[in-house]
């Protein structure tokens, strides 16, 4: 083999890897992320692998390569009408949270360890966001279902904070390098950002939804190229207009995802293999560049960092972000609790390595250290907490994927009724559903297919097939899987 053969053999083996190792401890609730990074440790110089790595820069590089297509997929899954009851409490989080965590960790690593003010604050700011892979690979994996709005209050937080941690991250950064920037001087550069990031999210996510309808490419595969290359069009064209480009990436997949637009299901699923692909590519490349025995020298300091934040930097910001809100001292907790770092933190860590700042590769073990203890204390612990805590929904079905069938139909697609959903034993007509958006096209029953009408009734493990549009499709699946109790609820 040639040394270009030789690196993509062996980047190809360590991503099956990861696949199949996921799949095992993904039933004992570990994360993916630390099954990843664990691969790319006992890959890299110090594991067995004997893989020696150490380029910061193009670590950071692929970090941001990887945070555009994840929180771009990330914003194509979000649902306006199902997180618009909490945006608030989410913004607030990802925002008023993000600078409390750092503020609060700052001073703790000043005062309790010495480190220089500038340098304590780089650190509360890097592990000042949460991460929604990690987040919900632990709900999924042990199907952990919250009530209310527990569930969309923490996936819009996680998707929406990483621009405010970057930005404290750089905007500190700066701080080091140049001795005469102050604060204040950093906060029309805040503002400046935020609106430019915003403006061109949703700008441009407009504007997608009209190229995509407009554009009449006859090959269905120039779709995937060309949403795959806006997606760096949009980071990179704000980041040269001095915005966010994390924000706007985030937002124009908001916009896209909640529009209707050609090859809607296709696109969405593409990006869903690229988020993942991205994110085994990360994490595996984070972890090629961790020294274990550099990391162990930090340990101590980096130990007392996480149980810190997990027992009180996470839990005041949050109730200091959510004081007008709704939501009860328990909920609040239990968003406390599932606080996790992974991914971003990681990533930000390699800013100080690229700029070449004293203890910065302290700064990264510590980090390290910290969204690792993270994922292991608090995410294998979140179905236990909670149950303890009374805001795990014992009555929620679990929700299995739906998904398209193969052929033309492009909207067809098949969900089961499970067993104590509130359309059991209902007629077709007693549903309440319009046929001009959810149409019923067959049933399958103990291996025979039912041609429906309106006086059929549906009984519990049959196989729907059914046409509709997004978001009656969305909406007919929860009613599917709600219980009769929950259905009444709703109802009143």
């Amino acid at each position: 083999m040639t040394s270009v053969e030789l690196y993509l053999f062996g980047a190809a083996v360590l991503l099956i890897l990861c696949v199949f190792a996921s799949k095992a401890t993904g039933r004992l609730g570990v994360p993916t992320l630390v099954v990843f990074l664990g691969v790319g440790i006992l890959a890299g110089s110090e594991g067995i692998g004997k893989i020696y790595f150490d380029d910061a820069y193009s670590t950071q590089s692929l970090g941001i390569l990887a945070l555009s297509y994840i929180l771009f997929s990330g914003g194509l899954d979000t649902k306006w009408n199902h997180v618009k009851p909490i945006v608030k409490s989410a913004l607030a989080l990802s925002s008023l949270g993000v600078i409390c965590t750092c503020l609060l960790v700052g001073l703790f690593v000043h005062h309790v360890m010495g480190f220089r003010l500038l340098e304590s604050f780089l650190i509360g700011a890097i592990i000042s966001s949460t991460d929604a892979g990690a987040v919900f690979t632990v709900l999924h994996a042990k199907s952990v279902h919250l009530r209310g709005s527990l569930g969309p209050l923490l996936e819009v937080e996680s998707g929406s904070n990483d621009p405010m941690a970057v930005f404290l991250t750089t905007t500190l950064l700066s701080m080091m390098q140049n001795p005469e920037l102050g604060v204040l001087d950093m906060v029309p550069l805040l503002i400046m950002q935020m609106s430019i990031g915003t403006i061109m999210g949703l700008m441009i996510g407009k504007g997608l939804v009209w190229v995509f309808n407009k554009i009449r490419l006859e090959i269905e595969g120039l779709y995937i190229v060309l949403s795959v290359s806006l997606v760096i069009f949009i980071y990179s064209a704000t980041q040269a207009l001095k915005g966010n480009g994390f924000l706007a990436v985030y937002l124009a997949g908001v916009v896209l995802g909640n529009n209707n637009y050609v090859f809607k299901k296709s696109l969405g699923r593409v990006h869903d293999g690229i988020s993942w692909l991205m994110q085994s590519a990360m994490f595996l490349t984070l972890g090629l560049l961790i020294n274990p025995s550099q990391v162990l020298k930090v340990a101590p300091h980096a130990l007392m960092i996480s149980i810190f934040i997990i027992l009180v930097a996470r839990p005041a910001s949050v109730f200091c972000s959510l004081l007008f809100s709704k939501l009860k001292v328990k909920e609040k907790t239990l968003v406390s609790w599932v606080g996790l770092r992974g991914s971003v933190p990681v990533v930000l860590a390699t800013y100080p390595l690229v700029a070449g700042i004293d203890r910065a590769g302290v700064i990264f073990n510590i980090v390290f250290f910290v969204c690792l203890t993270s994922l292991i204390i608090q995410g294998t612990t979140i179905p236990f907490v909670s149950k303890l805590l009374g805001v795990h929904d014992n009555r929620a079905i679990p929700k299995p994927d739906y998904s398209s069938t193969p052929g033309s139909l492009r909207d067809l697609v098949m969900v089961d009724i499970p067993k104590g959903s509130q359309v059991d034993s209902k007629s077709i007509v007693d549903l309440g559903i319009e046929p001009s958006k959810v149409l019923i096209v067959g049933i399958e029953r103990k291996g025979e297919v039912i041609i429906p009408k309106g006086s059929t009734r549906i009984q519990s493990d049959d196989k729907l097939s059914i046409m509709a549009d997004d978001d009656a499709l969305a909406d007919f699946v929860e009613m599917i899987y709600s219980t009769p109790d929950e259905g009444n609820s709703m109802a009143a």
